[in-house]
């Protein structure tokens, strides 16, 4: 009781919970909150990406700064041998079993990045620190905004009306569509065509909606996980 009581008082005093920066960790908390709150999720909807990103900053923040300086025969020998071990770790397993999307891999390394120098950061000033979380925040914050200015989606549809997809028949083509999918169609691309099943795989380009999710639109035959997806 006595030991707790020492490390709250030692918290209040230096900010600093037995040997963890407890500044430094609430920063970090809150920076990948909300890259993944108000960036990520705010989009994607994907809660079980939600729970991975912010459990795997905890995680990464606590396995590097424990690494670098709780352990002292480690301090001044391995600095960069622990940084390059630490991403080899996520190369060499597998910590996926399907393929991740583009998008939730770049907020994945962004992530790991924001930890790792979150738990390096310890070692320098707050302002120095909280300098490349800044710079990372705005980046990611400048790529979202310029893709949602973009009101332009688009959707892979098998279509049995082939006699529509000639050139002539665009228009025709595009007003069946906008029929019977309900939505706003501005163009569409036509792909491959089988003659033998009267259909052909057509690309339509349509006004972007916010109901719908970019990761199941161009999936021609879902997995069961976006299914399970779908149903919640």
């Amino acid at each position: 009781m006595d030991n707790v009581i020492s490390l709250f008082k030692q918290l209040f005093s230096t900010g600093q919970f037995g040997h963890i920066d407890v500044v430094n960790f609430v920063i970090n908390i809150l920076f990948v909150w909300i890259i993944v709150q108000f960036l990520y999720y705010r989009k994607s909807k994907h809660r079980s990406f939600y729970f991975t990103f912010i459990m795997l900053s905890v995680a990464i923040y606590f396995l590097v700064y424990f690494m670098v300086f709780v352990l002292e025969d480690l301090k001044g020998k391995t600095g960069i041998g622990v940084g390059i071990g630490l991403f080899g770790i996520f190369s060499i397993m597998r910590y996926r079993t399907d393929a991740m999307p583009v998008r939730e891999m770049t907020y994945l390394f962004s992530v790991i990045c924001v930890s790792v120098i979150n738990a390096l950061g310890s070692s320098i000033g707050t302002v120095e620190m909280l300098l490349p979380n800044v710079i990372v925040l705005l980046a990611m914050t400048a790529c979202e905004m310029l893709l949602m200015s973009k009101h332009e989606e688009s959707k892979l549809v098998q279509y049995d009306r082939v006699e529509l997809i000639k050139p002539e028949c665009r228009d025709e083509l595009i007003s069946d569509l906008k029929q019977r999918t309900g939505l706003n169609v501005t163009r569409v691309a036509v792909g491959s065509v089988d003659f033998l099943r009267d259909s052909a795989l057509l690309k339509v380009y349509y006004e972007k909606n916010d109901d719908n999710d970019p990761e199941i639109n161009n999936t021609v035959k879902p997995k069961r996980e976006v299914w399970e997806e779908v149903k919640e």
